[in-house]
């Protein structure tokens, strides 16, 4: 995969966001795109290439796994809420990797026919966008106005 995948991806997730989530921090690589809201940038929502595979949705971390704990039960004390956005093929749990035992998640991986389809990149926008406005308002405690329903 070319950073190219991923700079389109950052581009095209601002139509996928309303204008309050529109403003965010994002890196890209020939791996991944990274996005981010404010300083603290061990939260982060991600596209990752794996394997083959794309990971999509948020990652806490943190170098400490207790902190990243405290992350992932704080936006699971609102599963019902992001449910309705990201439906079931959404995983909260350990990081998908060797840091598995200190990072946490809570994302999906696509398989390689999802990868390669030509619209690869703005179908991960979109669902990454899904992943932002079901999770970012748990994460940052407050209460959610997500208005979309999981396609997936």
């Amino acid at each position: 995969m070319a950073r190219e995948l991923f700079d389109e991806a950052a581009y095209a997730l601002v139509g996928f966001l309303t204008p309050e989530l529109a403003d965010f921090e994002f890196r890209t690589s020939s791996m991944n795109l990274k996005v981010w809201y404010g300083e603290e940038h061990r939260e982060h929502y991600e596209i990752q290439l794996a394997s083959g595979h794309f990971e999509i949705g948020f990652h806490a971390e943190h170098p400490n796994a207790t902190r990243n704990d405290e992350v992932l039960e704080r936006l699971l004390a609102r599963e019902r809420e992001w449910r309705k956005v990201l439906g079931k093929t959404a995983e909260a749990g350990p990081y998908l990797g060797r840091q598995s035992k200190t990072w946490r998640r809570v994302s999906e991986v696509w398989d390689d026919e999802e990868v390669d389809d030509d619209g690869a990149a703005i179908e991960a926008a979109d669902r990454l966008g899904d992943y932002i406005t079901a999770l970012e308002p748990a994460r940052r405690g407050i209460r959610s106005r997500a208005g979309r329903r999981a396609r997936r």
